[in-house]
């Protein structure tokens, strides 16, 4: 009796999974596509090609760094020296109205 009880519960043991592995693009295809940012964008996120995604991840690590986010309206994002030319001359931008300006600013 003792052997069918052990052979029961080593059946309902659930399986071991496997790991999962991680992902990774192909470099240089879609969201990879390193981009060459300009001399202004450079200025705040380094010179180096990178994705888009990297350029957005460390942008926001300026404007947090530098507490850029307007007070009341934390969508706005009010530009300092280094962002205006970003920015197209714009004093204060919204958070959504950001890609559009980053995107004439990689090659």
């Amino acid at each position: 009796m003792a052997k069918k009880v052990a052979k029961k519960a080593a059946k309902k043991a659930a399986p071991k999974k496997a790991a999962k592995k991680k992902r990774t693009g192909t470099p240089g295809v879609g969201l990879n596509k390193p981009y060459t940012p300009s001399a202004a964008l450079a200025e705040i996120v380094g010179n180096k090609q990178m994705p888009r995604t990297e350029v957005v991840k460390k942008l926001w690590v300026y404007i947090k760094a530098n507490k850029l986010q307007d007070a009341k309206n934390r969508r706005m994002i009010n530009a300092d020296a280094k962002l205006k030319p970003v920015f197209s001359g714009k004093g204060q931008v919204s958070m959504f109205e950001m890609g559009k300006h980053l995107s004439k600013h990689l090659s």
